[in-house]
Formats: C-alpha cells, sequence, structure tokens
C-alpha cells in the first residue's frame, strides 16, 4: 500500500519517517518529495509497505500525531490522475490571435 504523510517540517528525515513506521511493519520505500531549487523538503512524503493489514495500523495510529511539533496527516495515496496532454502542436481548431487572410 502506498501512504500519503502530509504536513511535514521541513527538516524532517527519511530516518525519522522510517522510525515512525518501521514499528508496523516492513517498510518498502520513502520518498520524501524536495523542492528542486532549494533542497528543502516540500513537507510531504510517500512511504510504500507491503501488508495493507499493517498499513492500514500505521494510517490509523499515526494520522494526527505530533511529529516535530507538527501534526502530520497519514492517509492512503490516492493515484494521480491523468492530466490532459499539453502539447501546442495537438490542438484542434485555430490558435488563439489567429485571423483568417481574406
Amino acid at each position: 500500500m502506498n501512504i500519503f504523510v502530509g504536513n511535514l517540517s521541513d527538516r524532517t528525515t527519511e530516518d525519522e519517517i522510517w522510525s515512525l513506521f518501521d514499528p508496523y511493519g516492513v517498510v518498502y520505500s520513502i520518498n520524501v518529495a524536495y523542492d528542486k531549487y532549494s533542497g528543502r523538503s516540500k513537507g510531504f512524503a510517500f512511504v510504500e509497505m507491503p501488508d495493507d493489514s499493517n498499513a492500514g495500523q500505521a494510517i490509523q495510529e499515526l494520522n494526527n500525531s505530533v511529529v516535530a511539533g507538527q501534526t502530520i496527516v497519514v492517509y492512503e495515496a490516492r493515484p494521480k490522475p491523468e492530466r490532459p496532454e499539453n502539447n501546442r502542436f495537438s490542438r484542434s481548431g485555430p490558435r488563439p490571435g489567429f485571423r483568417p487572410r481574406y
């Protein structure tokens, strides 16, 4: 199960997140989102656990708990929504500002 962990402090490390989830079972991976310009955490992470029952227990017990002085939110991650293709060459019809010649 893929788990979303939000409202993390920008100083929270992967090791701290690992220590939160480790008592609930095997943790496959932790992916903390970092800002590509500053290198600081964006305040959320994804934790992957193979056993759904252990993951469910971790979600239930860790949601609204306090970590590094902040109340975190923990829930099952939703799949990323499909985004329409954003390619300027794939549009149909006239482009904005296009005027036909007479």
